[in-house]
């Protein structure tokens, strides 16, 4: 009996645990991928054309479009090519 109690609380632990580490791997808090701002300033656009958009923190960047992933996203100038620092 006291061994059954013993398990028990020893898989709650566990997966108490185990949880939050998978939540973390996942991602590491960081977003994936191009933001949406980028997708959205090449929409009807070409790979090549030159677009403006407004950033996360409100700034003006003058970008390229150009395909990533099969996504047409605006790549800010000065970022390296494949948009990827």
């Amino acid at each position: 009996m006291e061994i059954d109690k013993v398990l028990k609380v020893t898989a709650v632990l566990t997966i108490l645990l185990v949880m939050p580490l998978t939540a973390c791997a996942k991602n590491n808090g960081l977003r994936q991928g191009p933001p949406p701002e980028a997708l959205k300033a090449c929409e009807n656009k070409k790979a090549g054309e030159s677009v403006t958009f407004t950033g996360r923190r409100g700034e003006s960047l003058k970008a390229t479009c150009q395909e990533i992933d099969g996504q047409l996203v605006a790549v800010p100038e000065g970022m390296p090519p494949g948009g990827r620092q």
